[in-house]
């Protein structure tokens, strides 16, 4: 039995011009992307205006929603993945394919990056011209990145995770400003913090929120992992006085092991942004109720101290917090 040998042809000796030539051909022959892919495109368009741009190819699925082709006949660029992404926007697609010569590994990762982090479909499929012994070119595809269901499935959790959090900090805002002056011009964000400035750099009273419980807490975050100790020192010096003032204990957690530190007071079991909606106001009052005795109690005297502890240089590089 004979069996011929595979010869790699470059892309240019068989394509010339990668509008004219191989985004033509492809237009004829979309079957080969669909078979790389997996995905059944049809209704295939050239050359589809994009603002001061014309994105390569324009297809559809079979729910019809449209999909972008990107050609590039080199190796991988910044400029290309920066057109991808404009395409994308601008026709409002659901899925984005990037054809290369070559994938470089930081636009493989960043590929990889975007159908983790978007709803967005994204596909890089590495182009090769080959025959076999003396036969005609043929256009071989081989993906290298493209979605999976599971990690769709992790990111919609994801964004679903966001949306909660960031109700849950939105009506907790409003309840706060009915008692307080406290984060009333903090704006509401998907993570599962929300915090203002203690008044000394990268010192925070934060609310935290978890699924089941929160914390409200003054979190020690300097760039210096001894700055955050000595900050956290001179207040547990006076820890009693501190408890006796707010009528509770406190989790002092100096945390030696880490850069960061922090005070708080924590109900891991108290119920958290995955609890019943009806609960969320009791569960925000509590937070509230926490949060201004631990500030009244901690901002005084913070207000005493140095903005910088005495063994502190200061230098452009300390940041300046927020």
């Amino acid at each position: 039995m004979s069996i011929g040998k595979i010869k790699k042809t470059p892309l240019r000796d068989v394509w010339k011009h990668e509008a004219h030539d191989f985004t033509k051909w492809l237009v004829d022959n979309i079957d080969v992307i669909n078979d790389a892919t997996g995905l059944s495109l049809s209704s295939v368009e050239r050359e589809q205006s994009a603002g001061s741009f014309n994105v390569d190819l324009i297809a559809e699925d079979p729910e019809g929603c449209r999909v972008v082709i990107e050609n590039q006949l080199e190796r991988s660029d910044h400029s290309h993945l920066g057109q991808l992404i404009t395409y994308l926007t601008v026709h409002e697609a659901s899925t984005a394919i990037w054809i290369v010569q070559e994938a470089r590994p930081e636009h493989t990762a960043a590929m990889s990056w975007l159908n983790k982090t978007t709803d967005v479909n994204f596909y890089l499929l590495q182009a090769e011209a080959i025959s076999i012994d003396d036969s005609e070119p043929a256009l071989l595809l081989t993906r290298i990145i493209g979605p999976s269901a599971e990690i769709k499935s992790a990111s919609k959790n994801q964004s679903d995770r966001h949306h909660i959090q960031r109700e849950f900090w939105t009506t907790l805002l409003e309840r706060a400003k009915k008692r307080t002056k406290l984060h009333s011009t903090r704006s509401p964000g998907n993570i599962n913090s929300l915090g203002i400035g203690a008044g000394i750099s990268w010192l925070n009273f934060n609310y935290v929120i978890a699924s089941d419980g929160w914390r409200v807490e003054l979190y020690f975050n300097r760039a210096s992992k001894s700055d955050n100790k000595w900050f956290f020192d001179q207040l547990q010096k006076d820890q009693a006085a501190i408890e006796n003032e707010m009528c509770t204990k406190l989790s002092w957690l100096r945390m030696d092991d880490k850069k960061s530190c922090r005070i708080a007071i924590e109900a891991p079991n108290d119920g958290g942004c995955k609890s019943d909606l009806e609960e969320w106001p009791d569960i925000q009052d509590r937070m509230i109720q926490a949060m201004i005795p631990l500030h009244q109690a901690l901002a005084s005297r913070l207000e005493k101290m140095p903005a910088n502890p005495p063994h502190t240089i200061v230098s452009e590089d300390t940041p300046e917090g927020f």
